[in-house]
């Protein structure tokens, strides 16, 4: 009964973004500029079609490229539409300007929006952080490296992300889950890994379980010089770098981050999400975690707040600090605006 519930839910969900997604913006549109408005036939026809695609697409783990482009980009261009004919519909019942000008103008601004965020989202900045700590008897230089999204993302995307790496110095990468986003992505690909000649340490996130044969696919990953860390830890000198699977729930996690605990040690939690810092801050000396994207549209920034207590940036208790990544790639659209791809690179110091 409560698989009928979820999945009944999950399909009521779908197709009620399909059509304010992929669907409204058009209507919107289409009666700003023309003066015609949509029939409920239509409407409904329209998201029905729309909405069995995109459940085909995810349901069924198939990667169909054109198909791909359509759910994602559409996804993205839709959201950008929807806020802004919205705005446009509502200045349209003040009779300001001319419908037909306001749908001419939301349509070129849209055009805008959709190609700046397109350009930023091939943009990758590197962002320093540097944290003090009485624990450590010598400094540690890292990287923190979360959401790729390779399959939504090209191979070549790592590779932009490794050249920016590459021009620092640093004793070892963190990569915070996300790392895989389709089933078809072929892993061979990550032999550019290999030519790191540092610790590459990785934790899950909730897409690699999306993808079909994920279990072999996880193994596999240890053949490109990346250890798996999840529901383990590793000692590295002064530092007991502790990974958590993001497959397990909420309770498990915590169980998992207190068993692997070394109170002599710097602890340092590699988690995909920030959702159970509350939980560990007393005994986790820094926590990183990424899945949030910031939002990564505008203004989607504003409404991750409501599940993410932490979404982005640092924060601290006493002398504990949550780190949460904007990610370094997007997931679905790869389109950022208000919002930017980052590797973070954390300076770890020995408090003088």
């Amino acid at each position: 009964m409560k698989k009928i519930y979820q999945d009944s839910t999950f399909y009521l969900v779908i197709f009620i973004v399909s059509y304010f997604i992929y669907v409204y913006p058009y209507e919107i549109l289409n009666q700003l500029i023309f003066n015609e408005k949509a029939s409920r036939g239509s409407s409904l026809y329209y998201t029905v079609i729309i909405g069995a695609l995109v459940i085909l697409y995810f349901r069924s783990k198939i990667t169909f490229f054109p198909l791909k482009i359509f759910i994602y980009e559409g996804m993205g261009i839709g959201f950008i539409s929807f806020w802004v004919l919205n705005i446009a519909y509502i200045i349209s019942y003040f009779n300001l300007l001319n419908n037909y000008f306001l749908g001419i103008l939301s349509l070129i601004i849209i055009i805008l929006l959709t190609i700046i965020g397109l350009l930023t989202a091939n943009f990758i900045k590197v962002k320093k952080i540097d944290i003090q700590s009485n624990k450590i008897s010598k400094n540690y230089n890292f990287f923190l490296i979360t959401d790729i999204h390779l399959g939504t993302n090209s191979i070549n995307h790592l590779i932009k992300i490794l050249k920016k790496i590459d021009q620092y110095k640093y004793d070892f990468i963190l990569i915070g889950g996300d790392l895989l986003d389709s089933s078809t992505f072929d892993l061979n690909k990550l032999n550019v890994l290999k030519k790191i000649k540092k610790p590459i340490y990785f934790v899950t996130g909730n897409h690699e379980f999306y993808i079909a044969d994920y279990q072999n696919k996880i193994i596999n990953l240890e053949k490109f010089n990346i250890k798996v860390l999840n529901n383990k830890n590793y000692i590295m000198d002064d530092l007991n770098i502790i990974g958590i699977d993001d497959n397990i729930d909420n309770n498990n996690k915590i169980l998992n981050i207190n068993k692997l605990i070394n109170k002599s040690k710097y602890n340092l939690s590699l988690i995909h999400k920030p959702s159970i810092w509350d939980n560990v801050k007393q005994n986790i000396d820094l926590m990183l975690s990424g899945h949030t994207h910031n939002g990564q549209i505008f203004p989607f920034n504003f409404f991750v707040r409501f599940q993410f207590k932490y979404k982005f940036g640092l924060y601290n208790y006493k002398s504990s600090n949550l780190y949460v990544s904007s990610g370094s790639g997007c997931w679905g659209p790869r389109i950022r605006l208000g919002t930017f791809n980052e590797i973070v690179y954390f300076s770890l110091n020995k408090y003088i």
